[in-house]
């Protein structure tokens, strides 16, 4: 599986990396929205992991653009804001998952599985 990590925080975002590796997938991190829009625009990914408070271009604003060009790749929004309206407007911008910091890396592996499955058109629980 290929990830894109798009996250700010520098611990969080290695530690992120780190743990996806260790599970044998392709992972690119980036810190920007910018980045995130600019590398996504040429690249495809299976999954995208997206905060949404980022340097330059919000997260809101990269899933907009991510789906304003018809892409369906998963996206799992990783964030700080916990408000059931957040939840709302971003699902309805096209987030197919929603996670609060902190998260338990079991629990953020199991959703990932689950979105995957999902965009592949499975039922079976097993990758």
């Amino acid at each position: 599986m290929r990830l894109l990590i798009v996250e700010d925080d520098e611990i969080l975002g290695e530690a992120l990396h780190r743990h996806a590796t260790k599970q044998g997938h392709g992972v690119d991190l980036v810190t920007t929205g910018d980045s995130a829009n600019d590398i996504l625009k040429h690249t495809a990914y299976d999954l995208v992991v997206l905060d949404l408070n980022l340097p330059g271009l919000s997260g809101d604003r990269v899933l907009q653009n991510l789906r304003s060009r018809k892409t369906n790749t998963p996206v799992l929004i990783l964030t700080a804001r916990d408000q059931i309206y957040d939840r709302i407007q971003l699902l309805d911008l096209g987030a197919d998952d929603y996670l609060t910091k902190t998260f338990d890396f079991g629990e953020l592996e199991a959703r990932s599985r689950a979105l995957l499955r999902r965009s592949q058109g499975q039922a079976d629980n097993t990758i």
